[in-house]
C-alpha cells in the first residue's frame, strides 16, 4: 500500500499484515514513507532479489516487522537475514505442479510462513489463481498462506477449503481502485463475509 489515509482505513478492518513493495519495476512501489504507517497491523516488506543492504536500509526506514520474498532468494539468504535483522520470514514460492512443492523443502526451519501462488512469467501478483488442490500433498511443517486472484466470489472456495498447515489470504489486486490503493468497502464486505461463513463451519 502506498497511501497513508487508505493504510489507516484498512488497518482498523482488522487486517493482520499490511505490505509495503520496494521491487521498482511493478506499479505498487513504495517510493516514499506515507504520511501514516500501521501501528496494529504488521508492516511487511516484499522483496525481490534485492540485496540485503538494501532491506536492511528499508527495513529501517519503515520500520518493518515482516520480509517478504518474492524471488529466487536461496536458504542462505534468508538464514543471513533472520541472523542480520531477526524478523520474520515469509518465503513465495510459484505453483504449477503438485512436485513444485519439493523447493520448500531447503527453507524449512528458515521462514515462518510460506506463501503459495501460481506461476507467473513476472514476479509478484498476477490477479490469476491456480488449484489449490496442489496443496494437499504438502506436508512440510512451516503454515502458508494462500494468494493469487483472491475475491469476494473465493468465499466459497475457501469455505471447502482445508488445510492443517493453513494459515492464511494474501489480498491484493482484486480489491484496488489502483495499484496501492484498495477499496476499503469491498474489503470490509468480503471480510464480514469470510468472519460469517468461518463461524459457521
Amino acid at each position: 500500500m502506498t497511501d497513508g489515509d487508505n493504510i489507516r482505513r484498512v488497518e482498523a478492518l482488522g487486517v493482520d499484515f499490511i505490505g509495503f513493495v520496494f521491487h521498482e519495476p511493478s506499479p505498487r512501489y513504495a517510493a516514499i514513507v506515507p504520511s501514516y504507517l500501521p501501528e496494529r497491523a504488521k508492516r511487511v516488506g516484499v522483496f525481490v532479489d534485492s540485496p540485503r543492504e538494501e532491506v536492511e536500509r528499508k527495513a529501517e526506514r519503515f520500520g518493518l516487522q515482516v520480509l517478504q520474498l518474492h524471488g529466487g532468494e536461496s536458504p542462505d539468504y534468508c538464514r543471513c537475514l533472520r541472523e542480520t535483522l531477526g524478523l520474520p520470514l515469509v518465503k513465495a514460492f510459484h505453483l504449477a505442479d503438485p512436485e513444485d512443492l519439493r523447493r520448500t523443502e531447503p527453507y524449512e526451519g528458515l521462514c515462518d510462513f510460506f506463501l503459495f501462488e501460481p506461476l507467473t512469467c513476472l514476479p509478484g501478483g498476477s490477479g490469476k489463481t491456480f488449484d489449490w488442490q496442489l496443496l494437499r500433498p504438502y506436508e512440510g511443517r512451516t503454515p502458508f498462506l494462500l494468494s493469487g486472484g483472491i475475491g469476494s466470489d473465493s468465499i466459497e472456495a475457501l469455505r471447502r477449503f482445508h488445510h492443517p498447515r493453513w494459515a492464511g489470504i494474501d489480498l491484493n489486486s482484486r480489491f484496488e481502485l489502483a495499484p496501492g490503493l484498495k477499496d476499503v468497502e469491498r474489503l470490509s464486505q468480503f471480510l464480514q463475509a469470510l468472519t460469517i461463513n468461518h463461524s459457521s463451519l
